[in-house]
Parts: structure tokens; sequence; C-alpha cells
């Protein structure tokens, strides 16, 4: 069984990519409903990718 500290920064590394997964979906679908640049789900999309980012950034090892 691995170490509790590699499942958690498995776990952390899978949500973060969902979490910008759905960012891209509430994108899409939001521009493909016709809304603007500053439409909510365009907003909430962007959002979401930018956290999922960020978390993947912050979540990197030293030896990445």
């Amino acid at each position: 069984m691995p170490p509790p500290r590699h499942v958690h920064r498995t776990a952390t590394r899978v949500l973060s990519v969902a979490m910008m997964g759905l960012g891209v979906a509430i994108l899409v679908s939001t521009l493909a409903r016709g809304g603007g640049p500053l439409a909510v789900g365009v907003v909430f999309g962007v959002l979401f990718v930018a956290a999922g980012a960020a978390r993947l950034y912050l979540a990197r090892t030293p030896h990445d």
C-alpha cells in the first residue's frame, strides 16, 4: 500500500485536472449558447481553470 502522502498528492492532482476539465466544459457550454465575454459561465469557467492550474502548480514537488 502506498504511503498516505503519495495518495494525497495523487488525489490532489487528479481533482485539479478534473476541476480544469469542468472549467473548460463550462466555458464551451456557455460560448456555444451565445454567452459573451462577461457571461457568468465564462467567468466561472475561467476561474475553475485557473484554480485547477494553480493547485497543480502548488502541488508540484521539488523533484518535478
